[in-house]
């Protein structure tokens, strides 16, 4: 019988929801298996070796605190590309990676008027709306998924934008006035991906987690973290894309690097088998036709 272990995950919502997950699937794998839920406090934040900072789960983890991170990809920076003194030991398979719009009124996203308050923090999103909606005023707001949507109901927006699966994860998919395909707004690097995160020398949690392993899910992340570690990008940088698998098993990639403000976008698109090689040629291909000039300025080496 596989040993007692400790999930970590985030204190909201959708942290938990995560965590019930990765739960089932072990308990599913492993009948009988004993496990608990940590919850750690989202908004944490603490410094790390050589001064790197790290999410408030992955301190948890290399503190000991936990034997399992439960990790948004789109949220771990691609610098560098594997955290040091740890391992993603699995990928669960991909949710939803499109975008939903929660409009108060139910309105879908051509239907707004100008001046409707749109709320997001994410300047991806904002960049997209800004390109293709710009009679819209996007209203930056944080916390929690549900916390945003609750905002809706309110004198603060009118609108969100939203992962679907986020959506799915707090069962309120219903609350999309309209799924917004990736043509529309491009989804982040590593989007609707949860990954298991573990200590580099604990090999035991390690193999007891590498069946939960999806390799579908896992080539394509790959893939596209390659991207983003080439151009030395974290969660907020003005990168998007996605990964697919075609039915002959290649891997289809395309990337996006874009101006904050929506006026210039650069896009590459690129087909190959070996995941790591593909999203290094998309990433330098998007060098080449000036995203350099669109980044921040590149982050020390770790």
């Amino acid at each position: 019988m596989p040993r007692r272990l400790r999930i970590g995950a985030r204190s909201s919502p959708m942290g938990q929801t995560q965590a019930e997950q990765v739960r089932a699937a072990l308990a599913t794998r492993y009948p009988g298996i004993t496990t608990e839920i940590v919850l750690v406090d989202p908004s944490g934040v603490t410094t790390a070796r050589k001064g790197r900072v790290v999410s408030a789960v992955e301190h948890a983890l290399l503190q000991g605190a936990c034997d399992v991170a439960v990790r948004c990809m789109k949220d771990v920076p691609g610098v560098p590309l594997t955290p040091m003194g740890t391992q993603f030991a699995a990928y669960l398979p991909r949710g939803d990676r499109r975008e939903a719009l929660v409009h108060r009124s139910g309105l879908p996203l051509d239907r707004l008027l100008g001046g409707t308050r749109i709320g997001t923090c994410s300047v991806r999103r904002a960049a997209h709306l800004a390109r293709s909606h710009p009679h819209l005023l996007v209203e930056p707001i944080r916390g929690s998924v549900d916390a945003r949507l609750a905002a809706v109901q309110t004198d603060v927006i009118e609108g969100l934008i939203v992962s679907a699966s986020a959506l799915d994860y707090l069962g309120q998919r219903h609350q999309a006035a309209e799924i917004l395909g990736i043509e529309r707004i491009c989804p982040p690097l590593g989007a609707a991906v949860v990954g298991l995160q573990c200590r580099a020398d604990d090999t035991k949690t390690i193999g007891l987690l590498a069946p939960l392993d999806d390799e579908r899910t896992r080539r394509e992340v790959t893939a596209e973290r390659l991207v983003l570690r080439v151009l030395r990008g974290c969660c907020e940088a003005p990168v998007a894309g996605h990964c697919t698998t075609r039915p002959d098993g290649r891997l289809s990639l395309r990337g996006t690097a874009f101006a904050a403000d929506g006026r210039r976008f650069l896009h590459s698109h690129q087909i190959g088998t070996d995941p790591a090689a593909l999203g290094t040629q998309v990433a330098h291909e998007l060098l080449s036709s000036g995203a350099r000039g669109l980044l921040p300025a590149p982050a020390p080496a770790l």
